[in-house]
């Protein structure tokens, strides 16, 4: 797969392209309370790696605890679209439910990283492992 991909929110009105760090290799979850509730796969990104081709405007911010991180969502459908780093504000972290053509289940295993206790706070590692495995139940 390409290093560039396209992306956007749930309902379109969020355009962007990604410039993927290492592809999908830094593939990871969180499990900091904010994290935690959002649900989020995330993968990494450069800052000069994201340009919005649509909808910038359409982007809010949010920031809690040391005001450090900047998660953005559309503000017309609520996805989380990608946010700067806490632990490398040289990155962004882009949710990959937002990527063309990639879903959260399409990787069996996604570390977890200890986010409670954040790395900048003296934490930090794998907190576990979220597995995905299809039962074949679902109609195609």
């Amino acid at each position: 797969m390409a290093n560039r991909v396209s992306a956007q929110c749930h309902c379109g009105a969020v355009r962007f392209t990604v410039e993927l760090s290492d592809g999908f290799n830094t593939i990871r979850s969180c499990n900091c309370s904010y994290c935690r509730m959002r649900g989020a796969i995330a993968v990494s990104a450069p800052l000069s790696g994201i340009t919005i081709i649509q909808g910038e405007s359409l982007l809010t911010e949010y920031r809690f605890n040391t005001q450090t991180a900047a998660h953005y969502f559309c503000s017309v459908c609520g996805i989380y679209t990608f946010h700067q780093r806490r632990s490398n504000p040289n990155q962004y972290g882009v949710n990959v439910a937002c990527i063309e053509g990639v879903s959260p289940f399409d990787f069996p295993e996604v570390l977890v990283m200890e986010g409670r206790v954040h790395p900048n706070d003296g934490g930090g590692g794998v907190a576990g492992v979220l597995n995905y495995r299809e039962t074949g139940t679902a109609e195609k």
